[in-house]
């Protein structure tokens, strides 16, 4: 048997942040060390970008980084690989994401996702692991970190690169684990097109394929006998003011090859819940946990489901999109919550060019284009 375990999503900045400076795996993992340190490999990802000084970028949302010397303690707790495709890896541009880079090489840590162009960005990390050959790929969804032709970032989460990559490698590897950084945050099952983005994963080859970035356990489920895991909660990552049950509570995935099939086990735990580090659930709590994860991982089996689940938060997150489209500032966003004036304020032929703008492909694909080219304020 071989036995690969994957954590989530794992920011070590905050209080925690001098335990890693210093390699204290103890602080860091608590109860939870054990069951690392056996493991035949252990991946996280790594959320933010480990700097030697702030380059923060221009963005909309939070700005994350963490000390070069953070690479102490991920060496220590046992990781043999960090995930860099996420929406955070690129926070202090191409200098943050050169020195993660630099920082896990020095430091013997194996890392995939990113890299210094898009080519590079879409490499996976090939490693023989009990006599066979695993694959690790790692993808994001488009935010501010992907990378393009000639500039650093993450690998994009572009079906069809993600497919070509795969039947480029395949001769490769015997196995192959898939990381989706995607989703829609604080929500516990995935949206439609997430589900369908994972399965095909698996009908392309996929043995497992974990998604990260919800910041919530979520649901998963199996799909041609292979694990598909649909939010596994934060691994390490302090609140940031976001104190609740969801941020706090997460599960690690312990993978295990046996005769060329994959079983998925669920491993869960609390961080960063008035304490430092991660730390396992046990007795009523685990088992409560546990039963919660099955019950709502039942109810992705149909389809249906999950659409009615996705149109009741869409419904419920109107407002918020609309004022986001149409440019509202904070004011007028807390605004638009209570009166719902973007119903009545805007005439239906503006409605109707916002509406083209973001649904036509190639509208779309001009905006990037303008946003994503140097030299071009828009």
């Amino acid at each position: 048997m071989i036995n690969i375990i994957i954590g989530g999503d794992t920011c070590p900045n905050g209080e925690i942040e001098l335990a890693f400076k210093n390699g204290d795996s103890n602080v860091i993992l608590n109860d939870v060390d054990p069951i690392v340190k056996v493991a035949d490999y252990f991946i996280v990802n790594l959320e933010c970008p480990l700097i030697k000084e702030n380059s923060p970028i221009d963005k909309d949302g939070p700005v994350l980084g963490a000390s070069v010397e953070c690479t102490n303690g991920i060496k220590a707790i046992g990781v043999n690989a960090v995930n860099l495709a996420n929406n955070h890896i690129l926070d202090h541009g191409a200098k943050g994401l050169k020195s993660t880079i630099d920082a896990c090489e020095e430091h013997g840590i194996d890392h995939f996702g990113a890299g210094d162009n898009l080519i590079n960005a879409r490499k996976p990390l090939i490693k023989t692991i009990g006599g066979k050959r695993f694959c690790f790929m790692g993808v994001a969804e488009h935010e501010f970190s992907v990378a393009l032709d000639n500039s650093w970032g993450a690998n994009p989460a572009n079906p069809i690169d993600v497919v070509r990559s795969i039947n480029k490698y395949k001769k490769d590897f015997d196995h192959l684990i898939i990381l989706v950084h995607g989703g829609k945050e604080y929500y516990r099952y995935p949206n439609p097109k997430l589900q369908d983005f994972c399965r095909f994963l698996v009908e392309e080859g996929a043995d497992t394929v974990i998604c990260q970035h919800s910041h919530c356990a979520g649901t998963y489920e199996y799909y041609m006998d292979k694990p598909i895991v649909y939010g596994q909660g934060n691994f390490i990552f302090e609140n940031l003011g976001r104190h609740s049950e969801m941020w706090s509570e997460g599960f690690l995935v312990s993978l295990n090859f046996i005769d060329n099939k994959v079983k998925a086990e669920f491993i869960p735990y609390e961080q960063s819940n008035g304490f430092l580090g991660v730390k396992l659930l046990k007795g009523k709590k685990k088992l409560d946990f546990l039963d919660e994860l099955k019950k709502r991982s039942d109810l992705i089996k149909s389809t249906e489901f999950v659409k009615e689940q996705w149109i009741e938060l869409c419904k419920k997150d109107k407002y918020l999109y609309a004022s986001r489209v149409l440019g509202h500032n904070r004011l007028l966003r807390v605004l638009n919550r209570k009166l719902h004036f973007s119903d009545w304020l805007y005439k239906k032929e503006t409605k109707m060019m916002v509406r083209n703008v973001v649904e036509c492909e190639v509208h779309r694909e001009g905006l990037e284009t303008l946003w994503r080219t140097k030299n071009i304020e828009f």
